[in-house]
């Protein structure tokens, strides 16, 4: 049996457990519901849907991966964009964004074009914005608007694009296992996030940023990224790491995926929203589950790159 069959039949049977004692308390609690546990069942199933999602890409391998993440970066960015300021001449900048280069960002990536697809959006995109919307004449609010768009695409494309682009890592040894290096960042991070959670409502006392996220703390903090990256040690079977240098790279994952929570949280609280969106039950929207892998996937990447390939 493959790796990622293995990885993936033990996600299925930790979810399958998860869903059992969700069941089994939801029976013995009395109706209604509490809030709690209606959440608990809301964000297992939504776990279900998306362990589904990532296996059906893999299925597909590297066109599979490109798409599924082309699809949460389009996702993403549309959550983005109802937040910001924009104006009827923003409509062909826009326009661009989402029609030219989302497609044109993964399709660099898909032909393995790293020279490019890595300076595409920080350059290219960077410089076409302004001068189109300057060519437009609205200059109200001219610097908010721009850098708004363009830190969008950031967040949402730039970013989020370096997860599929790891299978194209020409890494020695590790010829056709790319997928597994997305499986392991995914699963390292995502389990910080619960982790951090889980070791908060057990441990929490000191807050780490009250006006930005009263939910964090520091107790969570360190127990989420310690074990996070003991999960990663033992993950290591996944990847062309040994256990420390596994365990090492989950820890700064991990942390970068904590700091994309924190600024996430800041312009959720700067917009005097909750969530991005509700297209996940129980989560939010895209961005509420992709903003630690905005942070961690380009550090995670480059580090890989330069150090193994």
């Amino acid at each position: 049996m493959s790796d990622e069959a293995n990885l993936f039949i033990g996600l299925a049977g930790t979810l399958a457990g998860a869903s059992a004692i969700a069941g089994v308390l939801s029976w013995r609690s009395p109706k209604p519901l509490p809030s709690t546990l209606t959440n608990l069942n809301a964000r297992i199933k939504a776990w279900w849907i998306m362990v589904a999602a990532i296996s059906i890409a893999f299925l597909f391998g590297k066109g599979g991966v490109v798409v599924l993440f082309a699809f949460i970066s389009f996702a993403a960015l549309r959550e983005y964009v109802t937040l910001t300021s924009t104006r009827h001449a923003d409509r062909w900048t826009l326009l661009g964004m989402f029609l030219i280069v989302i497609p044109a960002q993964y399709y660099l990536i898909w032909i393995d074009w790293y020279g490019l697809y890595s300076i595409f959006i920080p350059v290219y995109c960077f410089l076409a914005m302004p001068a189109i919307t300057a060519i437009r004449g609205d200059t109200a609010h001219f610097l908010e608007r721009v850098s708004e768009q363009q830190w969008g695409l950031m967040l949402a494309v730039y970013c989020i694009s370096h997860v599929p682009a790891l299978v194209t890592l020409p890494i020695p040894g590790n010829d056709g296992r790319g997928l597994l290096l997305i499986a392991f960042l995914i699963a390292t991070v995502q389990g910080s996030d619960v982790l951090q959670y889980v070791f908060g409502k057990l441990f929490g006392k000191h807050r780490l940023s009250p006006n930005v996220s009263p939910s964090k703390t520091w107790e969570g903090l360190i127990g989420g990224i310690a074990s996070a990256s003991l999960l990663g040690a033992g993950l290591s079977w996944l990847t062309p790491f040994s256990p420390l240098e596994a365990g090492v790279l989950a820890a700064l994952s991990c942390i970068m995926g904590f700091f994309g929570g924190l600024v996430a949280s800041a312009i959720k609280r700067d917009r005097g929203v909750k969530d991005w969106g509700q297209m996940i039950e129980g989560h939010g929207g895209m961005l509420d589950r992709a903003d630690s892998l905005v942070f961690a996937a380009p550090i995670f990447f480059h580090i890989v790159r330069y150090a193994w390939t």
